[in-house]
């Protein structure tokens, strides 16, 4: 943990502390167990992080996690709240008994924690210390995320096969009789996912009008000759890594506008693609996304292209790097997606994404599966 060591030597403090459950990314990656009660982490420079856990998990931590572990009871909790403490200040007694001096805590640590650990001892702000450490991918997080693009694919393939098989009957998409629903492809999806070990969640799968919105859900049946976006971005239940794409697709014959959107979306992806190496800056790459698509006679504001160009995926579906307006210097080991997309009321949208590892000469692509806008 060099980064959170010189994050906590830099800012002056003693140790760093985090709180909360594994929903926090931060606080799963630093223990790497996975709980839904909140537990306490401590680090101090140079020696093995810790995190505090209840009696009832501590052979389960000890199993699982790469912190030291301690229980509540070892650490003194049990003994404030015995005097008569409440929670949060026996939290913060014992929190500061083992940071030893000032504190370094992150934009996420509870206010009413915050407030009760400065009556103790000195609490300062990292600006993103852990989050910087996790953008940057070991080789085995990597395989992790590689892993889950793999079902994430296979799933993609369940519920467009739902629409490619479908038969129009007055302008509206049937299968078995009945009409095909956004929520009949979202099920058919989610139900592949947890038989292969995923989660999904707010998955995206958006017909004619509801495309033009980048992030509606989509809901009731899907029609012929308009545009279907899927966007599926499931989390691995073991790992905790997400993998993350997009793909548009019609059924029958899309409008002459829509396909040249697509048509400009695919080349906006690969020229984004080609530019992704260690180096490279993200807003660069945005703007060049940016000016290609006012060259092919597209606007990039309320509508056209209204978004990044994509964003880093790991524990959390969007983290660290952006490639948007502000994006900073990628780094080999990133994970990023390249997902452009075009967004017109009216008319309809259309988004393409693909993800991958950023390396020192390019972009090793993890997302296989085809693109075809007609079916």
């Amino acid at each position: 943990m060099n980064g959170l060591d010189s994050a906590i030597r830099d800012a002056g403090a003693a140790a760093y502390a985090a709180y909360g459950s594994s929903a926090d990314a931060n606080v799963r990656y630093l223990t790497r167990f996975h709980t839904t009660d909140p537990v306490v982490y401590v680090a101090k420079p140079g020696e093995r992080g810790m995190i505090v856990v209840p009696q009832m998990e501590h052979e389960r931590a000890v199993r699982e996690s790469t912190a030291a572990v301690a229980t509540r009871a070892d650490a003194g909790y049990l003994e404030y709240i015995k005097a008569g403490e409440p929670r949060w200040r026996a939290t913060a007694h014992m929190i500061a008994d083992l940071a030893g001096g000032p504190i370094l805590v992150p934009a996420t640590f509870p206010l009413a924690l915050a407030r009760e650990l400065e009556s103790f001892r000195p609490v300062l702000l990292d600006t993103g210390a852990v989050e910087g450490m996790r953008a940057v991918k070991t080789p085995e997080e990597i395989e992790w995320i590689r892993s889950v693009q793999r079902v994430t694919e296979a799933a993609m393939e369940q519920g467009i096969a739902l629409i490619r098989t479908s038969v129009p009957r007055g302008g509206v998409l049937h299968r078995d009789g009945r009409p095909l629903t956004s929520e009949a492809v979202r099920a058919e999806m989610h139900a592949y996912l947890l038989a292969h070990g995923c989660r999904g969640t707010d998955t995206i799968v958006s017909c004619g009008p509801d495309t033009a919105l980048p992030h509606s859900p989509g809901t009731g049946p899907l029609r012929e000759d308009e545009p279907i976006v899927i966007d599926i971005y499931p989390q691995d239940e073991l790992t905790g890594y997400h993998a993350d794409m997009t793909r548009t697709v019609v059924k029958g014959e899309p409008t002459p506008a829509i396909r040249e959107m697509y048509d400009a979306v695919r080349d906006a992806k690969a020229l984004g693609i080609s530019m992704v190496r260690a180096g490279a800056a993200g807003a660069d790459l945005y703007r060049a996304t940016v000016e290609f698509f006012r060259d092919r006679g597209y606007e990039s504001d309320m509508r056209g292209f209204t978004h990044s160009l994509g964003h880093g995926v790991g524990l959390e579906v969007h983290e660290e790097p952006s490639l948007g307006p502000q994006g900073g210097v990628l780094a080999a080991g990133n994970v990023v997606t390249i997902e452009p997309g075009l967004y017109y009321p009216g008319t309809g949208g259309v988004r393409l994404e693909d993800m991958g590892a950023v390396t020192p000469t390019g972009f090793d692509r993890f997302t296989q599966y085809e693109e075809e806008l007609t079916l």
